[in-house]
């Protein structure tokens, strides 16, 4: 016996690509929060800066240095 398979018409999508255009919306919009919020929340974490004052050497324009001594 013959076994007679129908098979459902396929269902045509008129949505388009509105999903991708959707995620793509959402993924920019997303970016640009990031930049504007994350960044500078990013350098802030950073480590302190401390002004500690550099040391000050005073070095002297001539150095006398008597290799031969008289007694």
């Amino acid at each position: 016996m013959t076994t007679i398979v129908n098979s459902p018409a396929p269902i045509n999508d008129n949505d388009g690509n509105s999903g991708l255009l959707i995620a793509i919306f959402g993924l920019i919009v997303l970016g640009l929060l990031f930049f504007y919020f994350g960044l500078p929340a990013i350098r802030r974490m950073g480590s302190p800066q401390i002004n500690i004052p550099a040391p000050e050497i005073n070095v002297p324009n001539e150095i006398d240095v008597n290799v031969n001594q008289t007694p």
